[in-house]
């Protein structure tokens, strides 16, 4: 930073605060705006794309310096924190007219990533997580912990391991972490890589009455000291009360359906994997909650399916009921539409920030309760009863925001017409002065008018001036000398004063002020009385959020069909009869999408699924793993029966993706997930592992995936799908007793390739790759090769199987290269119908010749095409 030799005392002050915050940039409050200096105005003008201009411009060296209206810095806050950088609020905390040489300047605030809660860009169906991490050497553990400023979330974990860190960060989407202590560079550089998160540093805690009561409930040493120091952060950056934070609370992973970072980006549970946006996931399907806070717990749900059968049954139990009660539902969903973002609403109380508009919020929020409660004790059978307790209206409250808060109420609290007349006597008296004494203004102007005869007179008010009487200047001579005074010439007019106009003008200004000053004392104390229920509002939020998320459930559950699974015990039988992908089915349509069966029988550990690609071997993988998360949600499935295992951890490795940003190739990425499952996958988990191997050398990639299929089936022991075109594994019946082949269906038809999308039993008889890249439009003479070297390394692999030989395969030689000439074809190509396939035939066996001659089969349905060849085979048997 370049000085000049003698810096004025404005600068110096600015310089003073700037070195306590040098990793943030410093709006410094300057009259009615906010102004930057040096570096700070040098990388704004850049990345707000504002003017970059300069202080003392005539110096030696000139002060770069770049502002901002205070009025519309939001947007540009918003800009800076999206792009990862911290901005510091310097504002004046003196009053001008009573401070001494410079007025005093303190950083009231700082926005991070992590604490932001007042962004347009903000989803309000998203939380806005900052995380923190504390490595303790005692034990060896990290102390986790993460909070939600808007809401007042804080919760806590003990994490073993870099991964479950990892995992963590990621399905909270954090964009900050606040180091705690010292973690390996390891960790940061995947975080960074990751989640592109910013790294602030608190070494220190802090020891208030407020943190020792957020952290009482806290028995594990790491967990507490890792909380408070987040807590010290907070404090420091926000410089106020943190009053509505949430006692903190311990959590473990263990205690939910574990999915790591990898499984949650394969199965596209809330960000899509080709737009990074929600449509097309699981998510955006489940999501038919009606307000802000029920769409947030529903991607906690999402990130925690449960693992207790007791917890997965009250829900299931809940969901049903509100589907056995169609009517009450709809009413339901009406009044939750009327319920503003609780959570939110009482965090901005706690901190704050709340105006006028946001208290009438929160009343109408309020009034909606007793009807939701009406109705769920009209449909209760007992699921409901724990929910119903936490629905308290909050009368007391309402009541108040009724009396106080006028119902016209501006967002600005500062100045008047918040406060409902009637609320306070004195302020009543302020306003009957300021309405009379304008009246008494209206009568004066009329009064004067016809005094003087000057029909044009006016009284006027600015407030520089205060109130006048404006005359013309064509009418100056009817002015009357003793009883105006000249206050002010203007081009066209004079402006005077008298008197009693100036006395009026003091007492209307003196009310108007007290009455704005009286409001706001006012307005605080609201919110201050609001303020003692923050935990009563907060425990009814979370009660009206989960009635929304189960209402959500029971929504999706009716309008798509699905049905309520039976949940058994892991390593029991899995029965999903007619099941459907749900995302697919959404999009393509209830009638276009053909189910599939998975049944797996508590001996049988491996699905092998053999058949073609773009047959639907990956969305059947799928379809299984989002129908275990949605049962273990609570929801309701897609099928026509479902009996589920309650498993503890899902692991995928399904389609082909480059980890790019940390330079990983496909095949090292598919390792490293068949890792993780390998060395983390119970008895009781499920694993959906597609195509492994593909992506080495074909005997190194089958050795590792009949390896891989050995290992899960002797010393893993989960539910596994496994889909491979290594036709070779599907011998692996012969040994393993409790793997069984499935395979897709698929019918050929004068080289071509119609896929069933069907599953059926047993192994496929052979891959269609070339029939795939037929229909994918490569050259017919590359395809015409391609079969011919396909038919010589099958005929290679059989002899030097049945020999016992062990040689590569040699590949026939390419034919050699002809002139296109037009052939003529020696004899007529025969049609079906004409195939010498018999000697002699029949009128019976003609009739189903001709019919197959005439069938249109790439228009049927895969089970209009199987019922047709089912009936062509009982004609030919006769």
């Amino acid at each position: 930073m370049s000085k000049q030799a003698k810096l004025t005392p404005m600068m110096e002050q600015y310089l003073g605060i700037k070195a306590q915050y040098p990793d943030a940039f410093l709006f410094y409050r300057l009259g009615d705006f906010y102004e930057m200096f040096y570096e700070d105005a040098t990388n704004a003008s850049q990345i707000l794309e504002i003017t970059l201009t300069s202080r003392n411009r005539n110096a030696e060296n000139p002060i770069p310096m770049a502002g901002i209206p205070y009025h519309s810095a939001q947007g540009y806050i918003d800009t800076l924190i999206e792009k990862g950088y911290k901005v510091a609020i310097c504002e004046q905390v003196e009053d001008p007219k009573e401070s001494k040489g410079m007025v005093k300047r303190e950083v009231v605030r700082l926005i991070t990533p992590g604490t932001f809660m007042e962004s347009k860009g903000l989803d309000a169906k998203d939380n806005n997580y900052l995380t923190a991490l504390y490595f303790d050497d005692n034990v060896q553990k990290y102390g986790f912990a993460y909070v939600d400023l808007s809401t007042g979330e804080l919760k806590t974990s003990t994490l073993e391991q870099d991964d479950s860190v990892l995992n963590e960060c990621s399905s909270l989407q954090t964009k900050e972490v606040v180091l705690a202590s010292e973690i390996s560079e390891t960790l940061k550089q995947q975080l960074t890589q990751r989640l592109n998160v910013l790294f602030s540093t608190q070494l220190e805690s802090t020891s208030t009455t407020e943190v020792a009561y957020l952290s009482e409930n806290l028995k594990d040493d790491t967990q507490r000291m890792v909380v408070e120091r987040l807590l010290a952060y907070l404090s420091t950056t926000q410089k106020r009360s943190l009053g509505h934070l949430q006692q903190a609370e311990s959590y473990e992973p263990a205690h939910f359906l574990k999915l790591d970072h990898y499984s949650k980006f394969n199965l596209e549970l809330s960000q899509s994997i080709r737009s990074g946006k929600k449509q097309g996931t699981l998510l955006w399907l489940l999501d038919e909650t009606k307000t802000a806070m029920g769409g947030r717990l529903l991607k906690q749900w999402l990130d925690r399916p449960l693992i207790q059968a007791s917890q997965i049954t009250a829900r299931q139990n809940m969901v049903e009921s509100l589907l056995n009660a169609y009517f009450e539902r709809l009413d339901l969903q009406e009044a939750l539409k009327n319920v503003y973002d609780l959570e939110r609403l009482a965090g901005r109380v706690a901190y704050g920030s709340v105006n006028g508009r946001d208290l009438l919020q929160l009343k109408v929020s309020l009034q909606q309760i007793p009807m939701i409660r009406e109705l769920l004790e009209g449909i209760n059978q007992g699921e409901w009863a724990e929910l119903l307790v936490d629905l308290d209206p909050v009368t007391d409250v309402v009541d108040l925001i009724e009396q106080a808060i006028d119902e016209d109420a501006p967002l600005a609290i500062t100045e008047g017409n918040v406060i409902k007349s009637g609320f306070n006597e004195q302020l009543d008296v302020y306003r009957d002065a300021m309405t009379n004494g304008k009246r008494w203004i209206a009568e004066l102007e009329a009064h004067e008018r016809e005094e003087t005869g000057i029909k044009k007179l006016k009284i006027g008010f600015n407030r520089v001036f205060g109130y006048y009487i404006e005359v013309t200047k064509s009418q100056l001579d009817l002015v009357p000398e003793n009883r105006y005074d000249r206050k002010q010439t203007l081009a066209n007019a004079e402006r005077f004063i008298t008197p009693e106009l100036k006395e009026k003008e003091r007492l209307i200004l003196e009310a108007e002020e007290k009455s704005q000053s009286l409001e706001y004392q006012l307005f605080l104390q609201v919110r201050e009385v609001i303020k003692e229920s923050i935990e009563r509002l907060q425990t009814l939020a979370k009660a009206v959020s989960a009635i929304d998320v189960l209402q959500s459930f029971a929504s999706v559950s009716e309008k798509y069909q699905y049905v309520r699974p039976t949940m058994v015990e892991a390593g029991k039988e899995l029965s999903l009869i007619e099941g459907r992908h749900p995302v697919v089915e959404k999009v393509l349509g209830h009638q276009k999408y053909v189910p599939n069966t998975v049944k797996m029988d508590p001996e049988t550990m491996i699905l092998l699924i053999t058949g073609p690609n773009m047959s639907g071997k990956s969305t059947y993988m799928r379809q299984l793993a989002l129908t275990v998360i949605m049962a273990q949600m609570g929801c309701f499935v897609p099928a026509e029966s479902a009996m589920m295992p309650i498993f503890d951890q899902i692991f995928t490795r399904i389609g082909a993706s480059d980890d790019l940003i940390s330079g990983q190739s496909t095949f090292m990425v598919e390792m490293m997930e068949a890792n993780e499952a390998l060395r983390h996958a119970t008895p009781q988990s499920l694993i959906l592992f597609d195509e492994i191997g593909r992506g080495t050398a074909t005997y190194d990639g089958m050795a590792l995936a009949e390896a891989i299929v050995e290992y899960i089936h002797q010393e893993v022991g989960a539910k596994t799908l496994f889909s491979t075109h290594y036709h070779e594994l599907t011998d692996l019946d012969q040994t393993l007793a409790g793997l069984e082949n499935i395979h897709v269906g698929a019918v050929e038809k004068d080289g071509d390739v119609v896929f069933l999308h069907k599953m059926m039993d047993g192994p496929a008889d052979k891959s269609y790759g070339i029939h795939v890249a037929k229909l994918a439009g490569l050259p017919q003479p590359l395809l015409e090769r391609a079969s011919v070297i396909l038919s010589h390394l099958e005929g290679n692999h059989v002899e030097k199987k049945n020999s016992g030989e062990t040689s590569s395969l040699t590949m026939p030689a390419p034919p050699e290269p002809v002139v296109k000439t037009p052939v003529v074809a020696e004899e007529p190509v025969m049609e079906v119908g004409q195939l010498s396939l018999f000697d002699e035939v029949s009128s019976e066996e003609s009739a189903v010749l001709d019919s197959v001659k005439n069938a249109n089969v790439l228009n049927m349905t895969p089970l209009e095409a199987m019922t047709l060849i089912n009936e062509w085979q009982r004609q030919l048997k006769g």
